[in-house]
């Protein structure tokens, strides 16, 4: 009989986060939503990573009234997943221990089943309080090592002994799980080092823990990936269906039921059902501009790693203030910014900490300033990198940054953050709710904005007649 490889449908958080820069408007991709659901898929990722603030900053909607109107549409008993980023949690800066409580507390409020849970530096500290807190608010915790492949002559982190060790450490340290992924933002982990990696994870872990394997096909690799994944005994892979499929995003269902014909496993979908699906999808996304670089192969990716889900929200910006031009040199400096950055993951925000000095590097001069993310990523605020950074590039962002180098813990950093939220709703006259205290913390001013009722949308359509506030590509 063969093995049912468990697939979570990432169409509708990772695969707009991939495709469309995150900017989606909820009303016009539910209709999809509700024929997955005729098609039999009960796993959904459903929000969380850019997708939280993306709603706030470009759509003018509540990422909360998406996720409540998400499981209106799938029904009680459907998982739904979202992505959080441990201390960060959906913020791209740290979050402090009574805003990380709060996320988890407002998810499991709004419909979500499901946390994955990564560190881009793998620090397994900035994991521990987080996993702590999905537990305890009753949600499920999926524990995230983050995968990618270095630049070509980089050694000392991301092999699979490296993962390995981390993986060891999440469990010496007792951080409560429910699966565990091996995720993969940038589409360039080799598929053999992802083979060594699984079957290594499958020794150390009881014989009934779910392995869940994340990639982007943006490198092409990503069914490679999969099936090497799938070999070494992985339970579930991460899929999306056409129109946000390949790509920056991730591989498509039927190309991957496809690809396991033959072989001793299936996936749990019907293929004619998820092809009726996919075009009621399509359908609904026929008037969102695709970025052209969503749809291609891009060789140099697997030298110089840009998440999927990074690149097309980069190229979005980059239109808007129209220096475009400049991405093909900013993608090829992400090789020397990650190369003496101390191999972080890149998958965000330590990606966004790449790609804002590479282009730094590209519009300044290389090195002629410290971005503030990097230079605090290099000097420790964020958490301990894999590998120290490089001499001079510590030296550099000291000087730039005015702050020793750290090595304690980045939570001990941070102040409480409800009180600082409620006296700002309470300055602007606004409703003291746990959500609108989440949105403050999570989305700062942008997220006060929101509130008070000047975001102004920003969707990037092809239709000539957009809808008021849409941007026509």
């Amino acid at each position: 009989m063969k093995k049912v490889i468990k697939v979570m449908d990432t169409s509708f958080r990772d695969g707009f986060q991939s495709v469309y820069g995150a900017r989606v408007l909820t009303e016009d991709f539910l209709p999809a939503v509700e024929a997955s659901v005729a098609a039999g898929i009960t796993h959904f990722e459903a929000g969380g990573g850019a997708r939280f603030q993306s709603l706030f900053f470009y759509c003018n909607e509540s990422a909360f009234d998406m996720m409540d109107a998400f499981r209106e549409k799938v029904g009680p008993d459907a998982n739904l997943q979202t992505l959080a980023r441990g201390i960060n949690v959906v913020a791209l800066s740290q979050q402090p221990r009574d805003i990380i409580d709060l996320h988890a507390k407002m998810f499991k409020k709004h419909g979500m089943t499901t946390i994955r849970n990564f560190d881009a530096l793998n620090d397994i500290r900035n994991l521990e309080y987080s996993a702590e807190r999905i537990k305890h608010h009753g949600l499920r915790h999926e524990l995230v090592i983050a995968i990618m492949d270095l630049p070509p002559g980089c050694e000392g982190a991301h092999t699979p002994e490296f993962y390995l060790d981390r993986l060891k450490r999440a469990l010496d340290k007792n951080v409560p799980f429910d699966s565990i992924c091996f995720k993969d933002a940038t589409g360039t982990a080799n598929p053999r080092k992802v083979y060594e990696t699984v079957k290594g994870a499958r020794k150390m872990l009881p014989a009934d823990t779910h392995i869940r394997v994340h990639t982007h096909d943006t490198v092409g690799c990503g069914i490679a990936q999969y099936l090497a994944a799938v070999e070494a005994g992985a339970d579930g892979i991460d899929l999306a269906k056409s129109p946000v499929s390949g790509g920056t995003s991730q591989p498509d269902m039927i190309s991957m039921w496809h690809a396991l014909k033959g072989t001793d496993y299936t996936l749990d979908v019907d293929y004619e059902k998820i092809l009726q699906a996919s075009d009621v999808f399509e359908e609904c996304m026929k008037d969102y501009f695709v970025p052209p670089e969503a749809r291609q192969t891009s060789p140099i990716i697997a030298i110089s790693p840009m998440p999927g889900g990074a690149l097309t929200a980069n190229t979005m910006m980059m239109r808007d203030i129209n220096t475009l031009h400049l991405f093909p040199k900013v993608i090829k400096e992400m090789s020397e910014v990650v190369r003496v950055g101390g191999f972080g993951t890149s998958v965000t925000p330590v990606s966004q900490f790449y790609f804002q000095q590479a282009y730094a590097n590209v519009a300044m001069g290389r090195w002629k300033r410290i971005t503030p993310d990097y230079g605090d990523m290099v000097l420790g605020y964020f958490g301990q990198t894999p590998v120290p950074p490089a001499p001079e590039v510590i030296k550099l962002a000291e000087k730039q940054r005015k702050k020793p180098l750290f090595t304690g813990d980045p939570l001990d950093l941070t102040e409480p953050g409800i009180p600082k939220a409620t006296r700002i709703l309470e300055e602007n006259n606004l409703p003291v709710t746990d959500e609108n205290i989440f949105i403050i913390a999570s989305c700062e001013k942008k997220g006060l904005d929101f509130l008070l009722g000047k975001t102004v949308v920003n969707v990037r359509k092809t239709v000539p007649a957009a809808s008021p506030g849409t941007v026509a590509a």
